[in-house]
């Protein structure tokens, strides 16, 4: 550190504290994901078949079918683009993506922004170079390629690192990217270990994974999704709980399966990356993933994640508040046949008649006393929002 620069951090600490001075230095990270993130993320459709063609593809079809009005905005690159290092240790991609930095350029000429991904640990999960030891010149990397989030999993860092050492290795690739000048989302992908959500904003984190890898499965999706419960007060403006990515539209899951995703993740103030094939969308899948509606329920500025306020059986209520003072409620059925799902007014805060209006259909549908019942088919969501 320069004498002057020490003389400035003195200062800081005497006249404000360490708390200040954390603001003054960090500040450039500070105003990014005030709402969770959205975007694209090329993992659970192309895995490790994804070329820079079908990133261009994604772009494309984020900047011109309604994704990007909607609020979509980050087109991230998961696993496998990795080169070599040259001589001097420099990551180069490999021949899938000749050109990294003209990549980048084309996502940002559609107005959008661009994330990549790696591991702390020597090798990717799927065995491509890692950033161990190479932390500095990596987010020097990605920083002089364009890049606007990172994605970093932890993978082989188990064979490198203590798990006491986790919150310190991903410290250092937050302190890289701070160095590298650019606002960088840092998103820690370490399956929820350790009680991430403790401590993942302190070592700079925007996102966290709070789970293992999801699959494009109901039950595998509604576990990870209601297993949330109990992690809100841990999100908010700039850090947040990730149940990890959509599977919305890869197949596996029918309607009411995926209407029950989309509306847990946004009441859970999920980041929204979704992780299909958006060149060959149906318009279904589209108007899923576009609903304004809903996505305002998870892109509401008050920033609170939604919790389970009631449940009897497969039946489930989930609340949570927004900033113009109504209330969103999901009404699950975790079921195997048609159930009516009610929510009280009382337990969401509500005493006397309340509006009651579906975000799906985008429909008001009446002004109830005291309580409201949805009749909700199996596996299904009513969504609604209550005033």
């Amino acid at each position: 550190m320069k004498p002057r620069t020490r003389w400035v951090v003195r200062i800081l600490l005497s006249v404000a504290g360490p708390a200040c001075l954390a603001g003054a230095l960090f500040g450039q990270q500070a105003s990014l994901a005030q709402t969770p993130p959205m975007g694209w993320n090329s993992w659970n459709h192309f895995g490790c078949k994804v070329t820079a063609a079908d990133v261009r593809a994604a772009a494309d079809a984020i900047a011109s079918n309604g994704m990007k009005a909607a609020g979509y905005t980050y087109v991230n690159i998961d696993d496998c683009w990795q080169g070599q290092r040259d001589p001097d240790g420099t990551i180069l991609p490999n021949e899938k993506f000749p050109d990294m930095k003209a990549l980048a350029d084309y996502v940002h000429s559609k107005g959008l922004k661009i994330g990549i991904y790696t591991s702390p640990g020597p090798q990717t999960c799927a065995r491509y170079e890692g950033s161990y030891g190479h932390e500095e010149q990596d987010a020097q990397q990605y920083a002089a390629w364009g890049f606007d989030y990172l994605k970093y999993d932890w993978c082989s860092a188990r064979r490198v690192y203590k798990s006491s050492e986790m919150q310190e290795v991903y410290r250092k690739m937050h302190d890289a990217l701070q160095r590298a000048g650019r606002p960088i989302v840092f998103s820690l992908c370490q399956y929820g270990y350790d009680r991430v959500w403790r401590w993942g904003a302190s070592v700079g984190g925007q996102l966290w994974r709070t789970t293992e890898d999801i699959t494009d499965n109901y039950d595998r999706m509604s576990v990870i999704g209601f297993d949330q419960n109990g992690l809100e007060k841990f999100a908010g403006p700039g850090h947040w709980n990730d149940p990890d990515m959509l599977e919305v539209g890869n197949g596996k899951m029918n309607h009411d399966e995926y209407l029950t995703h989309m509306s847990l993740w946004c009441l859970l103030a999920a980041p929204l990356l979704a992780g299909n094939d958006l060149s060959k969308m149906t318009p279904e899948t589209l108007a899923i993933l576009t609903n304004p509606e809903v996505i305002a329920v998870d892109q509401d500025a008050k920033g609170i994640q939604g919790r389970r306020i009631a449940q009897e059986g497969p039946l489930e209520g989930w609340a949570k508040p927004l900033a113009d003072g109504s209330i969103a409620v999901g009404l699950f059925n975790r079921g195997e046949s048609e159930n009516p799902v009610t929510v009280n007014f009382e337990d969401i805060g509500i005493k006397g008649p309340a509006g009651v209006r579906d975000l799906w259909a985008h429909k008001d549908v009446g002004v109830f006393q005291d309580h409201f019942t949805a009749q909700v088919p199996r596996h299904g969501v009513a969504l609604v929002k209550v005033k």
